[in-house]
């Protein structure tokens, strides 16, 4: 009797023991499903309100354009690395802002209210992507010689000369598009009256 009351003992402990086996088993699986999902909701925190422009960028008038310089590369690679030579840069970006109109663009930095300084230079990003080098612009406060912003863009490397010129000019043309949207805010278009509204106050409606 007493050994099958053992039996019974040992058949019950196995049978809890494969009871709370089954339960850490769904605790463990319950926890790998739901905190990823957990995590990422955790994650999706709303990005930081963008830090102030310095005015000066937004209202300035007056702007001279100098030429930080740009690397010639022939003695290093036995070949043109794109047509214009190292003042490409400077002389390209020069015709883009003045094509723009924005700016009044002085010949001596001691009429500007801003400078804006162009470079080029051949660069390793350590990245698998075949890069050429990088464009460079700096906006400087004349007086207290002080970078306002900075603007980087990354020209992609190419087998042919052609296609070296085209991802220049692209890098480029983003380094103006960025200046641009920094220049120029979007504004908000005022709300337009619904149908049937009363005139603003203060003036006639328009008589037909």
């Amino acid at each position: 009797m007493s050994h099958l009351v053992g039996i019974q003992i040992d058949f019950k402990g196995e049978a809890i023991l494969s009871g709370m086996k089954s339960v850490i088993y769904y605790i463990t699986l319950a926890i790998l499903v739901f905190a990823p999902e957990s995590y990422a909701q955790q994650s999706k925190a709303p990005a930081p309100p963008p830090g102030p422009v310095p005015e000066q960028i937004g209202t300035t008038k007056k702007v001279f354009i100098a030429n930080g310089g740009g690397e010639s590369f022939e003695a290093v690679i036995d070949q043109t690395v794109f047509n214009g030579g190292p003042d490409r840069p400077y002389n390209e970006f020069y015709a883009e802002l003045n094509s723009w109109g924005r700016y009044t663009l002085v010949s001596s930095p001691s009429d500007a209210d801003l400078v804006l300084e162009i470079s080029w230079a051949l660069t390793d990003t350590g990245l698998k992507l075949p890069v050429l080098g990088q464009l460079r612009l700096q906006v400087i406060d004349p007086k207290s010689h002080v970078t306002l912003w900075s603007f980087i863009e990354y020209v992609r490397g190419a087998i042919l000369l052609g296609n070296r010129d085209k991802n220049f000019d692209q890098s480029m043309n983003t380094i103006v598009s960025r200046l641009k949207q920094l220049t120029e805010p979007h504004v908000s278009s005022p709300p337009q009256a619904s149908a049937g509204s009363n005139a603003t106050p203060g003036t006639a409606s328009p008589t037909h």
